[in-house]
């Protein structure tokens, strides 16, 4: 495996690590009580900022009870197709695809939710260091978030601290849910820029 393979391959595991523990419905404190790891070194890895050691991912793979070539996403693809992340799939649970060569600081993936045939319980909630940004591509989502309970449909975009108690569920029986998510440290925000209104150029005159 060529070195940009091997990084390409460590960049992807932050978010599909987190995405396997919120899965297990597992707290950053909880997987370091299984697994040894401390929960600062958990969030390091899950944002990015470290890279896991073969022993971590050991330990978290037989935690969460997935391979290490899911927690990879290093399945074989046929020779003849362009190689491509592949989405780490929790069986006939969600499916995530990294959309980032994740670096640290902010990283985006998309959840894909599989259809219902009766209506979810309330999701089950997590909570972990962070911020999150969350837009409905397509479906209807259920975002429980601490007390409070969001039906989001497509076009529909939400923002909240991942202190906060959060999780999701698809309400659209009978159809998928899908939906992009951005995540970054905890503190760290996204910065809306606009063009300058007409009349009002953002740029200093001439010196005469």
């Amino acid at each position: 495996m060529a070195v940009d393979d091997v990084d390409s391959t460590l960049a992807a595991m932050g978010p599909r690590l987190r995405a396997a523990r919120e899965h297990h419905g597992t707290t950053l404190a909880g997987a370091s009580c299984a697994t040894g790891i401390s929960t600062s070194t958990l969030s390091r890895i899950e944002t990015g900022r470290r890279k896991p050691t073969l022993e971590m991912l050991l330990r978290l793979s037989k935690e969460y009870g997935l391979t290490l070539d899911e927690l990879a996403g290093t399945g074989s693809a046929p020779a003849a197709e362009p190689r491509a992340t592949a989405p780490l799939s929790f069986g006939d649970d969600k499916a995530v695809l990294p959309l980032t060569r994740y670096v640290g600081g902010l990283h985006a993936h998309k959840h894909i939710l599989p259809a219902l045939e009766d209506p979810p319980a309330r999701p089950r909630q997590v909570s972990h260091e962070g911020y999150e940004w969350l837009c409905v591509l397509y479906g209807r989502l259920w975002l429980a978030l601490g007390d409070h309970d969001l039906i989001l449909t497509a076009g529909d975009a939400t923002e909240f601290d991942t202190h906060t108690p959060h999780g999701v569920a698809n309400v659209g029986i009978g159809g998928p849910v899908e939906y992009l998510i951005m995540f970054g440290p905890q503190g760290e925000r996204l910065r809306l820029r606009t063009p300058p209104a007409a009349g009002h150029p953002n740029r200093r005159p001439c010196a005469r």
